[in-house]
């Protein structure tokens, strides 16, 4: 039996955003989506479609919104009910914003300059970053890398910032997150920290959530990569609203190597990497799926988890066209994730403004 204090006692509050930006893949599911849908019991759970971020490379406006719908659509379906957690797009919660801003004026530059994500998009388009760094931290620009800052907007500097808004606007106590986002915490956790040294304590500092399971998926046709939605090569990556003929296609021709041995090792990482998907899908420890495929072909392999990935994504495939042709009903779920958000963010930025000095605003 439980006692008053247990029962009184509230959750602790799980935040998790992600851009709009297409279908989600199996990795996307396993390593993610799926553990959000087990936190749902025991935690207050906030799952923000972070559109504003979407923008800072030029979006269609008529994708953009239509992916909003289909990232709540595909979440639901997945088994994120709205009548238990918060789901909402950035974009309807006044304050994300604004405390960004506050935020970004707590921020040296250099420290933006550094963020890895921001060096490698610098890198995609052909600039090096920076050729030194000077004594106070700042990054001294390359000629390259000064006609890279002419290249990029500010946006994509200040991208961090606005995530670390997203967590302290909601007092996240923890925060899921993957190897490559572990730097853009860390910036939140330091903010949190610098405001609440210079304006008193203030914010929560939030905690990277490391979920019990979780499964690192990489690229079918390059598995020294992970997974990506945005791969080029187009049998590379497996989408959970994939036809079954697609899903036969890309498994048969995922890349596995000359050996004909079933088993996970660091020098068979395509076969470690099907095996790994059939285990966070079928339950299966690796070793257990080992010794099941002893003396069996690659052939064997892709087959059974083919029917594998088959059978688990069609009742999430069918969900999905049910939800994504009621639009009215998404709206609903949007309308009543962004409410509940608002009133959050309404909190904690009030006391943003009072500790920074802003004068009350009066209400007629």
């Amino acid at each position: 039996m439980k006692d008053n204090d247990s029962l009184s006692k509230p959750k602790p509050v799980i935040l998790t955003c992600a851009q709009p930006t297409g279908m989600l893949t199996i990795g996307n599911y396993l390593g993610a989506v799926r553990n959000w849908a087990d936190m749902l019991q025991r935690h207050e759970c906030y799952f923000g479609i972070v559109d504003l971020h979407a923008i800072t490379t030029p979006p269609q406006p008529a994708v953009l919104r239509q992916n909003v719908f289909q990232c709540v659509a595909q979440y639901v379906a997945c088994g994120l009910d709205p009548d238990k957690c918060h789901q909402f797009a950035q974009s309807h919660v006044v304050g994300h914003t604004e405390l960004a801003w506050v935020l970004t004026c707590l921020t040296p530059v250099g420290e933006l300059q550094r963020m890895t994500q921001f060096k490698d998009k610098v890198a995609k388009l052909g600039f090096k970053t920076a050729e030194t760094e000077s004594t106070d931290g700042e990054i001294k620009f390359s000629h390259e890398g000064a006609r890279a800052q002419a290249s990029i907007n500010a946006g994509l500097l200040c991208y961090p910032v606005l995530m670390a808004a997203d967590i302290l606007l909601y007092n996240a106590d923890l925060v899921p997150v993957g190897e490559d986002q572990r730097q853009h915490l860390e910036l939140c956790r330091d903010l949190a920290q610098r405001f609440n040294h210079q304006y008193s304590k203030t914010f929560v500092i939030p905690e990277p959530y490391v979920p019990k399971t979780g499964s690192r998926i990489m690229s079918l046709a390059d598995p020294t990569r992970k997974m990506s939605k945005s791969d080029d090569h187009h049998r590379a990556t497996l989408f959970i609203l994939d036809e079954p003929d697609q899903i036969r296609k890309k498994i048969a021709s995922a890349v596995t190597d000359s050996e004909s041995e079933i088993r996970a090792n660091s020098d068979k990482p395509g076969i470690s990497n099907l095996l790994i998907i059939h285990s966070g899908l079928s339950g299966r420890p690796v070793p257990e799926l080992e010794d099941h495929f002893s003396g069996k072909g690659y052939g064997e392999l892709k087959s059974e988890l083919t029917e594998l990935v088959s059978e688990t994504l069609a009742p999430i495939r069918t969900r999905y066209q049910e939800l994504i042709a009621d639009r009215e009903y998404l709206k609903s779920i949007l309308s009543r994730g962004a409410e509940a958000a608002q009133k959050r963010a309404n909190k904690n930025l009030s006391k943003v403004y009072r500790k920074v000095g802003f004068p009350e605003r009066t209400r007629k």
